[in-house]
């Protein structure tokens, strides 16, 4: 190990050398840089320990002067007392209004942070057939709110952003949770040694739904963009209802419901999922077939499911109305790997459906009934080949992926009519009553 003097004295060595080749380089005599402006910023290698520490502390300063140029909780006060202050009257209901002359006022008064708020687009955005001309001061201060929190949201992701590049890699977006953990009182409840799983559990998510091409890279505009921080910042909320829990896939007790369903599918207790083990899984309908597939595409160690691949296919098959999940889905159905499904691989998979249909008793149906009614369904933009965008844009993408891999799902399907009747008797029962 060097010593605190050997490292310092490495620093200022590192310093001479770049400080004199860029000096050497301003004496030069070729002067275009001076016309052409600089459009690429080379990224500092490993070993040049210098430019990276610069580097680094320059993103630091740059995004502490963006949070300094947030509103805080005293100036969003003081912006919505100027609004109340300012109201134009009538009032619709209870619903404090704002015309644009007095949406200016505010502007001036309220500083400088506030400038980029009050321009004419944005009231023109929040316009909505007032005979006055007015918008609502709350959907105004609700705007102000969302963009102060998204900017404060974006800072705060951006900190994990090693690479310093507008992205997140698994282990940025992991350590990311796990210091979030202690601010969302919903998960109080969660023991220490349970963090590790559910961290793996909730960037699982983001990861599958927001990085198809699988890269090991999502970028932080996408998180913004999509729900899944709303979701997981709703654990903040001390009094959600449990149905919300029940719904929301960052819940304590949602991620201890996949982790238990994992533990009790892991019948040798190896921390593994064999395909028989996995076999089990729901309703212990899905076809061997679809398995086999499953095992032959996703990543597995000796044949084995570890439980990062367990939770990329529980989404997969809980969301498959999602582009995502039918992405992951159809990879397994394209058995010739030709990028669409024709006539063979819908037979390829709907044989194992009839074989099991004999085993429980049933009478197999007719495989040409089926075929045409998935086209029909579907209806391709090749009659005799199902893409990946018609299966998405059909939207019975979910639908037509059961009949083919789950027993369940086919006999579900198949006796649409009688459940659909069966339910209306039940409401018709409740009405009576």
């Amino acid at each position: 190990k060097k010593s605190e003097q050997e490292l310092k004295d490495e620093e200022m060595e590192l310093f001479t050398k770049y400080y004199m080749e860029w000096k050497g380089g301003r004496k030069s005599g070729n002067t275009s840089y001076t016309n052409i402006p600089r459009f690429y910023y080379r990224l500092p290698a490993e070993d040049e320990v210098l430019l990276q520490k610069l580097r680094e502390e320059s993103r630091a300063v740059f995004l502490q002067r963006k949070s300094r140029e947030l509103l805080d909780n005293e100036e969003l006060q003081n912006l919505w007392f100027l609004l109340d202050k300012h109201q134009t009257s009538p009032m619709i209901g209870e619903e404090a209004m704002i015309n644009y002359e007095n949406f200016l006022k505010v502007g001036e008064k309220a500083g400088p942070k506030c400038k980029q708020f009050f321009t004419a687009k944005i009231f023109a955005k929040l316009l909505h057939n007032d005979p006055y001309g007015r918008v609502s001061i709350m959907q105004f201060f609700n705007y102000v709110m969302r963009k102060v929190w998204l900017h404060q949201t974006r800072i705060g992701l951006s900190l994990y952003d090693v690479a310093g590049q507008g992205y997140l890699r698994e282990s940025d977006l992991e350590n990311y949770i796990l210091e979030l953990i202690p601010t969302l009182p919903q998960l109080d409840g969660l023991e220490k040694s349970f963090y590790s799983f559910y961290v793996c559990t909730a960037v699982r998510k983001f990861f599958f739904f927001l990085d198809p091409l699988r890269t090991g890279k999502i970028k932080i505009q996408d998180i913004l963009a999509c729900s899944f921080l709303d979701d997981l910042l709703e654990l903040r909320d001390e009094e959600l209802s449990k149905e919300s829990q029940e719904t929301n896939w960052f819940s304590a007790p949602s991620a201890l419901r996949v982790y238990g369903q994992y533990l009790n599918l892991d019948k040798d207790h190896n921390g593994m999922l064999s395909k028989e083990e996995l076999s089990r899984y729901g309703t212990g309908t899905l076809t061997n077939i679809f398995l086999d597939r499953v095992f032959q595409e996703c990543l597995t160690y000796d044949g084995e499911m570890d439980y990062k691949t367990y939770l990329d296919f529980v989404l997969a098959l809980e969301n498959r109305k999602e582009p995502a999940a039918l992405q992951y889905i159809f990879k397994l159905l394209d058995i010739e790997n030709k990028g669409y499904l024709n006539v063979f691989s819908l037979n390829y998979f709907f044989r194992a459906i009839q074989e099991q249909m004999k085993i429980h008793g049933q009478e197999p149906v007719s495989f040409q009934d089926v075929k045409d009614e998935i086209f029909d369904m579907v209806k391709p933009k090749d009659p005799y080949k199902i893409s990946l965008q018609d299966l998405i844009n059909s939207s019975q993408g979910d639908t037509v992926t059961s009949i083919l891999i789950d027993l369940n799902g086919f006999w579900t399907y198949e006796n649409r009519e009688v459940l659909v009747a069966s339910d209306n008797d039940n409401t018709a029962d409740v009405d009576d009553t």
